[in-house]
């Protein structure tokens, strides 16, 4: 398989990133898309290539594609994903893979059951510098783990959640800006981290009218491994701020702004740490989607597409499978259970946490 064929179903702003990650790789090619508006399709299809179809079985029965990358709103996931496993596509599923825990799992199922592999979307774990994180709390550097924080403060406009009738809502978004914009650093801090045990969360709508969901939220972490840890999320943090992450131990400490180190310290220096510093620890101008969704690079999804095809074409599991992709929405859900209940949250979930009738 020296050429892989992708389709993309969903052609709204996070497909442009697919799209233009597909056309970096070598041996990559968009060969297809679809939208449930047609013309939104062909104009996606005049910019980056491929064919437009009107249906996505029309998409699905391509031989030409490969991979389908579903791009549709959170909670429409898994129709599509299904579908696409069921032609027996491999399957690249845009955060988060579901919105519930039984779709997730059904997403998953499909893909087992039609022996298709299946990868959810986090390019944060293929930032060098959060790579660099990664393999310094592997290699022991940090001696006993004693804190791990997340913290997303951004800014999204009423306009933002206006300009789309899923966004803000619990049927299609799944939740706020934990489901929708801090889950890339929820799946850092447990990849990182370690598993959780123990969840407790407070969250609330203050900023923003017309929505249902939450536009911040706090919540405190017991990871089984014992240390202890904070995320909070928001959208509602005026004009935003970078995302970070800080890791703590018994001998070092590191903090990650927006793939930029801004920390790095241990009590038993290595040499090539001044030049990771050099190399990661410049100050960024980008903002990473602080304020503005599309001001993002789509360098990191082109890196986790590159193992997504190696995977394919070896055999092997790739480095974000789905249930990988599924535990950050299981940690958000109890974050979410928390809130509703104002009780601690233990981990694994038994299922879905219901959630509270409208008053």
């Amino acid at each position: 398989m020296s050429q892989i064929g992708f389709g993309i179903i969903g052609c709204g702003m996070i497909a442009h990133f697919h799209a233009k990650a597909i056309k970096s790789i070598r041996g990559a090619s968009l060969k297809a898309c679809y939208n449930s508006t047609t013309s939104k399709a062909i104009s996606f299809a005049e910019e980056h290539g491929g064919v437009a179809c009107s249906t996505i079985e029309e998409l699905l029965s391509r031989p030409d594609v490969d991979v389908v990358c579903v791009c549709t709103p959170s909670g429409a996931h898994l129709e599509p994903a299904v579908a696409a496993a069921n032609a027996k596509k491999h399957v690249v599923v845009e955060k988060p893979l579901e919105i519930s825990l039984k779709r997730c799992d059904a997403i998953i199922e499909a893909c087992i059951q039609n022996h298709v592999q299946l990868c959810a979307i986090f390019p944060s774990r293929f930032s060098p510098a959060n790579l660099a994180l990664k393999q310094a709390i592997d290699e022991g550097r940090f001696g006993r783990l004693t804190l791990g924080d997340t913290y997303v403060k951004w800014w999204r406009s009423q306009e933002y959640y206006d300009s789309g009738a899923w966004r803000g809502t619990w049927a299609l978004d799944g939740g706020g800006a934990y489901m929708n914009q801090a889950i890339h650093n929820v799946d850092l801090l447990y990849w990182l981290m370690g598993d959780v045990d123990t969840v407790s969360g407070i969250t609330s709508t203050l900023a923003h009218d017309r929505i249902e969901v939450e536009d911040v939220g706090v919540a405190t972490l017991k990871f089984k491994n014992g240390a202890l840890g904070v995320i909070e999320a928001t959208t509602s943090a005026w004009p935003g701020l970078l995302k970070r992450t800080e890791i703590h131990g018994t001998t070092g400490s590191a903090i990650i702004e927006q793939d930029q180190i801004t920390l790095w310290n241990f009590a038993k220096p290595k040499a090539k740490d001044a030049a990771l510093l050099e190399k990661y620890g410049k100050n960024s101008a980008i903002s990473g989607g602080a304020s503005d969704p599309k001001a993002i690079s789509f360098q990191n999804h082109a890196e986790q597409l590159k193992d997504f095809i190696a995977a394919i074409k070896t055999g092997r599991t790739p480095k974000v499978t789905g249930a990988e992709g599924r535990k950050s929405v299981e940690m958000i859900l109890a974050i979410y259970q928390s809130a509703w209940s104002g009780k601690q949250v233990q981990l694994p979930l038994a299922k879905d946490p219901r959630r509270p009738a409208k008053k």
